[in-house]
């Protein structure tokens, strides 16, 4: 059975910081792009950050780079997102995902998600 269990969101102060952390099964985490979304009230849920599986490509939503940063951690099977010099806008439901699309292989997993609440 594939898990994604996410911790970390909380409530902060507008320029302060939180770090997400994603645990998954240990038979999908070194074949899966992962990445980050998140949904605000009222709006789309959209994609914030993205790592290869080899973890040297990364790829970020044009609001949050230079703030957040993806990485992957291979001993432990988890993902992480750090999060920097947060807005209020940032605030949002974030979610991990596991996803692998090759011709032998299409599929897409989703943690249960984390809230993140920047205000003052």
């Amino acid at each position: 059975q594939v898990q994604l269990v996410e911790s970390g969101g909380g409530l902060v102060q507008p320029g302060g910081s939180l770090r997400l952390s994603c645990a998954a099964s240990g038979s999908i985490f070194r074949i899966a792009v992962m990445g980050w979304y998140r949904q605000a009230p009222g709006k789309q849920r959209e994609l914030v950050a993205t790592i290869t599986t080899s973890g040297e490509t990364t790829n970020y939503l044009d609001s949050v780079k230079g703030r957040f940063t993806i990485s992957r951690d291979y001993a432990n099977n988890t993902v992480y997102l750090q999060m920097n010099s947060l807005k209020p806008e940032d605030t949002a439901v974030y979610y991990c995902n596991a996803a692998r699309q090759t011709p032998g292989a299409n599929w897409r997993y989703w943690g249960q998600g984390t809230q993140v609440t920047v205000s003052s």
